[in-house]
């Protein structure tokens, strides 16, 4: 007859092999872990959970300002092509504040006639620069987008 467990207790077992102690019962060892093993390899578990916590929450703040970053080009490239669908845009400045998505853009517009030492006056007289500034308040300040292109008068290109 034979009575096994493997929680590690006391079995009987017929004596066969002469495996077993005097009175018939031996000691099965255990199947499982220790509660020190159990320990260690929850530490392990935690250890790693906490690393890919905070990879995840950089990656959510890369993203972030990513998409911060996107929405200032498309508003910079946006007054830009407003300007340029004027024609030939007169020389001054416009300015606004564009609120999008909990993020706040102000804009600045700045077209001036564009004055080069290497050109002569009647040569530069139809050329102008547009510069568009975009910025927006960031964590520890305030970050700034520039885009410019340059412009030339139509009766100029023909010449």
């Amino acid at each position: 007859m034979m009575l096994t467990s493997r929680a590690g207790i006391l079995t009987r077992k017929n004596n066969i092999a002469g495996k077993n102690t005097a009175a018939g019962l031996r000691i099965v060892p255990a199947n499982g872990f220790t509660f020190v093993e159990a320990l260690i390899a929850l530490a392990v578990v935690s250890i790693a959970l906490l690393a890919l916590l905070r990879l995840q929450l950089l990656t959510i703040r890369i993203a972030d300002r990513a998409r911060v970053n996107s929405q200032a080009i498309f508003l910079a490239e946006g007054k830009i092509a407003e300007t340029l669908a004027l024609g030939y845009p007169k020389p001054g400045n416009n300015s606004g504040t564009i609120a999008d998505n909990g993020v706040s853009l102000d804009w600045q517009v700045e077209v001036t006639d564009l004055r080069l030492p290497q050109l002569s006056a009647a040569a530069g007289a139809g050329l102008r620069k547009i510069l568009v500034d975009v910025s927006w308040k960031q964590r520890l300040g305030r970050n700034h987008l520039q885009m410019t292109t340059y412009v030339a008068r139509r009766d100029y290109i023909d010449k």
